[in-house]
């Protein structure tokens, strides 16, 4: 082959994936519903050099920088959100995307079930997900070669580029809901993604989109006057909690009950330190997140914004469980009052996604002074402030008591949680320990009787490690 008829192939490959790149960013300027995909910054950054690669003599240079910052955000992204199985970081960016961004699809799936989707927007919609899918075709290695081409390198291979594939670490996990992870993978190995359009309406219409969707515990923070995501949240097990049997069975009714959207009461959980009242919450919440049951941590001191929570909740898909955690309020404070307002209903109605479960050591949420008692104060209606301050309990229409445990019941707690470590030791022993612990430590209760499995299980390792070295 002379050097005139290279040169003359060269130019026929250039302009063919100059072809391949225009054609792609034509169908992406059609792109409406989402809309919101395109403009990820990430996505934005593919969508540069696709567009410098369109131009009859794209400028080395600019197409290099531009890959080079879709690589670096892709590499970030693989860290903060990885898709274990799937190499591509690009691929696997485009479906959390697709499934976070918000769209007029998932807006009205949200709030108006699988079915409540527009026709048109339907229609719209499918046409669309054929054309991200031949987006997301377009992997790190095809990428490079549509580069080279497009610069005249004559290359087939990679050249000194590197493709932005295994950059997810090998130790890494999904984390998150499971369910997302799930429907990511599918979408990064099914072909059409128009054919996967009813299985993204029923993700939207359960798990809703973007935070909420995300992650399953959550926590309102008041300086952004938003949700954030817990990206390690406690992952105890219903299975975990032993010897409160009754308890959790009230509260799974109740909990079952809210999903279904049965009318379900909001929750007081009422005992001692450490008897388990958090953590049958969020072992509730974990039991019930593939099913859209979602956990927003609300401190005491942003009650008073519990309007604005509300609202940012309205018409989402999950169900909310507003968890105020050691609720009690002093005599001064007055954050209880709004509280009060949701509880019992004002002019606009509660949100029907919305439950509030709280945890306290006092029966009386609200502290009382003597003169609440009827000692000479300054409160002309002294016995309408006492009614105020009483009756915040009374709103919660289930409330559940978590007792101290008796002796049995610590060391049936005890046992339960050293067995499911793995703590081999005799029950007799076993037995014995958990009394002597007991004994020495007082104020029987779960947090004791993990304190004591935590004490036991290292005592075991460092009896092992001292084995190993004599």
């Amino acid at each position: 082959m002379t050097m005139g008829e290279l040169g003359a192939m060269l130019t026929t490959a250039a302009a063919d994936e100059r072809t391949v790149a225009q054609s792609i960013a034509d169908e992406l300027r059609t792109v409406a519903v989402f809309r919101s995909v395109l403009q990820d910054p990430i996505c934005g950054a593919v969508l540069d050099l696709l567009a410098e690669l369109a131009r009859e003599r794209p400028n080395r240079g600019v197409v290099a920088e531009y890959y080079a910052r879709a690589f670096a955000l892709l590499a970030e992204a693989a860290h903060l959100d990885p898709l274990p199985g799937v190499e591509d970081a690009w691929q696997a960016h485009l479906t959390a995307l697709l499934l976070d961004q918000p769209n007029p699809v998932c807006a009205q799936a949200e709030r108006f079930g699988v079915d409540g989707v527009a026709s048109g927007l339907r229609d719209k919609a499918l046409r669309e997900l054929s054309i991200l899918r031949r987006l997301h075709d377009l992997d790190g290695v095809s990428l490079l070669r549509l580069i080279s081409h497009a610069l005249s390198d004559g290359d087939d291979g990679l050249g000194p580029w590197a493709p932005w594939s295994g950059l997810t670490s090998p130790s890494a996990t999904s984390g998150g809901n499971q369910v997302r992870s799930e429907l990511r993978h599918r979408l990064a190995s099914d072909g059409d993604w128009a054919d996967l359009f009813g299985d993204l309406v029923c993700f939207w219409a359960q798990h809703g989109c973007g935070t909420v969707a995300r992650y399953h515990m959550l926590r309102w923070d008041s300086a952004l006057g938003a949700l954030r995501g817990i990206a390690h949240p406690d992952d105890i097990a219903l299975a975990d909690l032993v010897a409160y049997d009754r308890e959790q069975r009230l509260l799974l009714q109740n909990t079952e009950r809210f999903l279904k959207g049965i009318p379900a009461h909001h929750v007081l959980l009422y005992g001692l330190p450490g008897t388990g009242k958090s953590s049958t919450v969020k072992a509730l919440v974990n039991h019930f997140a593939p099913r859209g049951l979602r956990l927003v941590e609300v401190r005491k001191e942003d009650l008073l914004e519990l309007a604005v929570i509300c609202a940012a909740l309205r018409d989402r898909a999950p169900h909310f469980i507003l968890f105020v955690d050691d609720l009690s309020f002093e005599e001064h404070e007055t954050q209880y009052k709004p509280l009060k307002a949701l509880l019992e209903g004002t002019a606009e109605a509660k949100p029907p996604n919305v439950l509030i479960y709280a945890t306290t050591n006092r029966k009386n949420l609200v502290r009382e002074s003597f003169a609440d008692r009827g000692v000479p104060g300054d409160d002309v209606h002294e016995r309408d402030t006492l009614l105020e301050k009483t009756s915040l309990a009374a709103r919660f229409g289930l409330r559940i008591t978590f007792s101290a445990p008796d002796q049995e019941r610590f060391v049936q707690i005890a046992t339960a949680i050293a067995r499911a470590r793995g703590l081999a030791l005799p029950d007799a022993e076993l037995r014995a320990r958990a009394l002597a612990w007991d004994r020495r430590h007082g104020g029987r209760s779960g947090r004791s009787a993990r304190q004591f499995a935590d004490e036991l299980a290292a005592e075991i390792a460092e009896d092992e490690r001292r084995r190993v070295h004599l």
